[in-house]
């Protein structure tokens, strides 16, 4: 390596460091991420009061601007171009934002966009939408009721991110868009997931509002009766359940398929799935309960969709009842899913979480505003019309004197101020008549134009009157809400069924029979019936292997195997099939999913986790604890736990006891000594991974390495105090393989 020169060196000394200074995480937290957040928050993921978050309303104003709202169709990547004027996130992100907009797509109840050529399918994941460069759109009628006052002034506008173009901070929907298009985003500690609602049922419900604020939810309930999805599907209602998502704006009830038996070819269609699922995680279910054998009744599914819509086809064996194996199949699949709502939305850039009168509520006020907004335009523009007509009626009285003022003025710039002075009107009218063609400087002309004077003026005043009563105003949005209703209102897609009509699945009772359960080292497990162990009893195992434990139980009861990585698994006595004493049985790690090289150290069964029963695990370093079964139970249908027990030190030996019932075992060291305790020595813990307490003293070096259990000779070796020091072993008496 070559050294460094004097040059290269005072070049060193000359570099001027910047000193570090210590900064409160607060600080860093205020000035580095909290705009982050709230950006995320106002300018991505939280839908507005129009019902749109800004990608949705960049692409769509984009759209309009190119007039795709009475034109033919245009190529997507056309529109995808435009957008990024607005939108610079990349073409990606844009054309999967308006696949999600398009009728295509099927994923609104009303859509925006016309769409031509393919673009997937919301209630499948597999199905991809085509390249831009193949697909067509233009605006859905539909959305002649987002831009209906735009050009009137109804919503502000801003700069777009580069100052070169103008867009809407909002669009002045017409109808509550909020609750009639669904919406979901995840921002940074907040998320919002809006469901959506029939726009006939929406309209009313506002119109009630509009009449009296305070409308009862009780009422509100009885117009609006529950969400409605485009995909259809059937809403298990619960009055108070809704209620509560109607208050709060939070909560979750349950959807499920519906279905129709096909008597001819033995086979269940499934004709719509909840709109929170996908047809794929569905058949994922169904393989997989179909596979272990927990649904015997079905021997073949497909996915049947075509053009004529959804289709999954179930086909069951000869003799199901296909109502009472859907009732299952709506327990074990995704064919009967949850939605979850969380309506939340900005206000006046604020995040509120907000129940359904309070959003329409606070849609009432936005919509007031663009109205006032839209009339007050349209009154300026019949003020200026009449304005005009005004100086029109001035001519009247004598066209020749302004023909002659115009024909005598030498200069042009005199023809104004020389019009303004000879019929003392305005510069603006003066520029008006001044403009007018000569072919319209006749009588009949002027008289009509004059003849339309009083029917501005009439216009004006009712626009006054109107602008100058809240009453109206209410009137004019709640006959706008009528139209709308009228010209778009659609029947309801998603049923409703009463979840007191619902019946309730229950899983078949599994027979009570006695078995007779061998579990090997390597952890091979048979279930004998008393019959077949009667005629053979002699236990075959793989080789190199041996038996670990053999116990009787009962067909229907829980196994709990712990395992030597420190974790639980379960399942049921009836979950495993029957066999000979002469067959190696079912090969647990595999049955349950356990990690390679995991291997079960221990097996108990129990019917539910009774209050007394203990589990007994004693360490190589001499501890034990004693944990109560209740800290292994869940709530939830669970099959493994992780941290069993303490992984501090390998444990040597498990076994069950009852507080009333103790167990005598005994602890052998590696120093060839031993002691004999009870089981009700061990102190309890009720946290699983307690490392326990001192059973047996040990020298540097020594452990603990086996434990017998249940011996029945123990003089000598009993202690009654822990911990204990160990007594050397005599004789042959102890020797364990």
């Amino acid at each position: 390596m070559a050294k460094k020169t004097t040059k290269d060196k005072k070049a060193v000394e000359k570099i001027d460091y910047a000193p570090i200074r210590p900064q409160l995480i607060t600080e860093t937290i205020e000035k580095n991420y909290m705009p982050y957040v709230m950006s995320v928050i106002i300018s991505r993921a939280i839908p507005e009061i129009d019902g749109f978050k800004p990608a949705h309303r960049k692409l769509l104003y984009t759209m309009y601007k190119m007039g795709l709202l009475t034109g033919g169709r245009t190529k997507s990547t056309n529109v995808v171009g435009r957008t990024l004027t607005l939108n610079p996130h990349g073409d990606a992100a844009v054309y999967e934002t308006m696949v999600r907009l398009t009728r295509g797509y099927e994923a609104l109840l009303h859509p925006f966009i016309d769409s031509k050529g393919s673009f997937g399918k919301q209630y499948s994941s597999d199905m991809k939408y085509a390249a831009s460069r193949y697909t067509e759109v233009k605006l859905d009628t539909f959305c002649n009721e987002l831009f209906s006052g735009i050009s009137k002034d109804a919503v502000d506008m801003v700069d777009n991110y580069d100052g070169t173009l103008k867009e809407p901070v909002l669009f002045p929907t017409t109808f509550p868009n909020v609750l009639v298009t669904p919406n979901m985003g995840i921002a940074v500690g907040m998320a919002s997931n809006i469901c959506s609602f029939n726009l006939a049922e929406i309209c009313d419900g506002t119109i009630a509002l509009l009449k009296k604020p305070n409308l009862p939810t009780e009422k509100l309930m009885e117009i609006i009766k529950a969400p409605d999805f485009s995909g259809g599907g059937q809403i298990i209602y619960d009055a108070e359940q809704f209620k509560s998502i109607y208050e709060t704006g939070q909560g979750s009830f349950r959807i499920r398929s519906r279905y129709s038996y096909d008597k001819v070819n033995n086979c269940i269609d499934i004709l719509q799935i909840p709109y929170s699922t996908t047809i794929e995680q569905i058949m994922d279910k169904i393989a997989e309960l179909v596979k272990s054998g927990k649904v015997k009744e079905i021997t073949d599914f497909r996915d049947e969709i075509d053009l004529s819509g959804f289709k999954l086809t179930i086909d069951i064996r000869k003799g199901t009842d296909p109502d009472k194996l859907m009732a299952r199949l709506f327990k074990l699949t995704p064919l009967e899913d949850k939605f979850s709502c969380n309506f939340n939305v900005l206000i006046d850039g604020t995040p509120r979480q907000l129940g359904i009168a309070e959003l329409l509520t606070e849609w009432i006020k936005f919509r007031t505003v663009c109205v006032r907004r839209e009339l007050t335009y349209e009154l300026g523009e019949k003020k200026a019309q009449l304005h005009l007509l005004l100086a029109l009626g001035k001519i009247l009285l004598d066209i020749d004197k302004a023909i002659r003022i115009i024909r005598r003025t030498e200069k042009e710039e005199q023809v104004i101020p020389n019009l303004m002075e000879g019929f003392t009107i305005d510069e603006i009218q003066a520029e008006y008549i001044a403009n007018i063609k000569l072919r319209n400087l006749n009588r009949q002309y002027i008289l009509n134009k004059i003849a339309e004077i009083e029917d501005l003026k009439r216009e004006i005043e009712n626009l006054e009157e109107l602008l100058g009563d809240e009453f109206k105003i209410k009137a004019y949005i709640a006959n706008q809400l009528n139209d709308i209703k009228k010209k778009y209102g659609q029947p309801r897609k998603t049923q409703i069924i009463q979840v007191d009509n619902v019946p309730v699945f229950e899983e078949p009772k599994v027979e009570s029979y006695p078995v007779y359960m061998v579990l090997s080292k390597e952890g091979y497990l048979k279930k004998i019936t008393m019959r077949s162990l009667q005629g053979n009893d002699e236990q075959k195992f793989k080789e190199g292997d041996s038996l670990l434990t053999a116990f009787n139980a009962d067909n229907a009861d829980e196994l709990t195997f712990f395992t030597d990585k420190c974790k639980v698994f379960k399942c049921k006595v009836d979950d495993i099939e029957t066999t000979k004493a002469s067959l190696l049985g079912d090969f647990v790690p595999a049955k349950l999913g356990m990690d390679a090289g995991e291997k079960p150290m221990y097996v108990t069964t129990q019917q539910g986790y009774p209050e007394g029963a203990n589990m007994v695990f004693i360490f190589e370093n001499g501890k034990g604890v004693r944990v109560p079964v209740t800290a292994y139970e869940t709530k939830a249908v669970r099959r493994k736990l992780t941290s069993a027990y303490s992984d501090a030190s390998p444990v040597v030996a498990i076994l069950d006891d009852t507080d009333k019932k103790p167990r005598d075992v005994m602890l052998i060291s590696s120093d060839n000594r031993a002691i004999a305790i009870k089981t009700a020595l061990i102190p309890q813990k009720t946290t699983r991974t307690s490392s326990g307490v001192t059973l047996m003293t040990l020298k540097k070096g020594q452990t603990v390495t086996s434990v017998q259990i249940d011996v029945e000779d123990t003089k000598g070796y009993k202690k009654t105090k822990i911990p204990a020091t160990g007594v050397p072993i005599m004789g042959e008496q102890l020797k364990i393989d």
